[in-house]
């Protein structure tokens, strides 16, 4: 390998500094929340989807950056924690790449959570916005769309829950699959990759195991 490919490649190297850490410290002192219908720490939903992307290192078509593994920890912030004027509190914190991608991830940014458009219309725009957002945006969207996928796979699977999965939405499977595969779509359209044909193999075993339940 010659001097300038070497060099090359670590310069694609992915590297976490202390920014990193305090966008963790930022995450955990904001979500204290537990994901729908469970006990579990909202953080190790945003830990998963941070994961996700830092295992695209070296694999996507793009290089993974740290405000890009910083933004998918961060992305639901805004949309859960404080519409715009949290938006502005990352740009101080994190800088304005990091607030870009936040803003390009989030679908509601209204400053109060409880009070939402509705989910229909919110998912319908992010789909058609999410067409002409860069390659950072789709890579982490999909990351989190196939965190999601897998988290209400594996709860389907289990006997306890089943089909009472679909109740923690207050939406049904037919619309759940209706806004995966938009989502896939875009991903697909964009190019193919690990995380988008994870994905896709997700949301195709999920429409599968559920077959059998009246839309």
């Amino acid at each position: 390998m010659n001097r300038i490919a070497k060099n090359n490649r670590v310069n694609k190297q992915l590297h976490l500094t202390r920014k990193f850490t305090d966008a963790i410290d930022y995450a955990r002192h904001l979500h204290i929340e537990r994901r729908k219908g469970a006990d579990i720490p909202y953080m190790a939903h945003l830990l998963g989807v941070a994961a996700l992307v830092m295992a695209e290192a070296g694999h996507a078509a793009i290089p993974v950056t740290e405000d890009m593994v910083i933004a998918a920890l961060l992305h639901d912030t805004v949309e859960d924690h404080g519409g715009y004027t949290r938006l502005e509190d990352l740009e101080q914190n994190f800088g304005a790449n990091v607030a870009r991608m936040v803003k390009g991830l989030t679908d509601s940014f209204s400053e109060d959570s409880g009070d939402k458009e509705p989910w229909r219309k919110r998912k319908e725009a992010y789909i058609s916005r999410l067409r002409k957002e860069p390659a950072d945006i789709q890579l982490i969207s999909a990351a989190d769309k196939l965190y999601n996928a897998r988290a209400i796979l594996e709860d389907y699977r289990d006997k306890r829950i089943g089909p009472k999965i679909w109740e923690r939405f207050k939406r049904g499977r037919v619309d759940q699959l209706w806004y995966f595969n938009s989502l896939l779509e875009v991903f697909r359209e964009a190019g193919k990759g690990r995380t988008v044909e994870e994905f896709g193999r997700v949301v195709a075993e999920l429409a599968r195991i559920s077959a059998h339940e009246p839309n």
